[in-house]
């Protein structure tokens, strides 16, 4: 048997809590993945959701550990300070990027709190017409996470779903 890292850890709790909501009929779970990257020795959990299966708009609570940061915690280095990559992606459509984006960001920024670094990036199936971008916007909140954060996520998630909430209504 084996001591949970930290990644086992978080990923535990964010697995718990989205699936809660799912089952209080708030959100429904899309898709979830969870990966060993043997080249790199990385591992990465990620969890899909809608607010409706008929809404336009998807969020992704993404986890991600470097071998770096297993082994620091693992091997009990005490000068390493092992943490896990903690991202939200949101999944939108646009049709005015140059308007809408801008306004995206600060409503997204008001939302969080201005707390995350917020990217978008644009993309399109070349001969659709009229065009309609396809938006992913990551929010990156520049640290690693450990245990110590864990009783933020049910916030974290609910930001998040507060942000398909307006995305899903600013796309009606």
């Amino acid at each position: 048997m084996f001591d949970p890292t930290i990644y086992d850890n978080i990923k535990v709790v964010l697995e718990g809590a989205v699936y809660d909501l799912d089952l209080d009929g708030k959100i429904i779970i899309t898709r979830r993945q969870d990966q060993v990257d043997l080249s790199s020795m990385s591992r990465t959990y990620a969890i899909e959701f809608a607010r409706k299966i008929d809404k336009p708009s998807k969020a992704e609570i993404n986890l991600h550990v470097h071998l770096s940061d297993l082994a620091a915690e693992i091997l009990e280095n005490p000068s390493a300070k092992p943490g896990c990559t903690l991202t939200i992606k949101l999944f939108t459509k646009v049709k005015n990027p140059d308007i809408e984006c801008p306004y995206i960001a600060e409503q997204l920024g008001a939302i969080w709190e201005q707390r995350p670094q917020v990217v978008q990036l644009l993309s399109y199936e070349h001969s659709l017409h009229p065009i309609s971008y396809h938006n992913q916007i990551t929010l990156s909140f520049g640290r690693k996470v450990d245990e110590s954060q864990i009783d933020d996520f049910p916030h974290l998630i609910a930001y998040a779903v507060d942000s398909l909430a307006w995305l899903d209504e600013r796309g009606s």
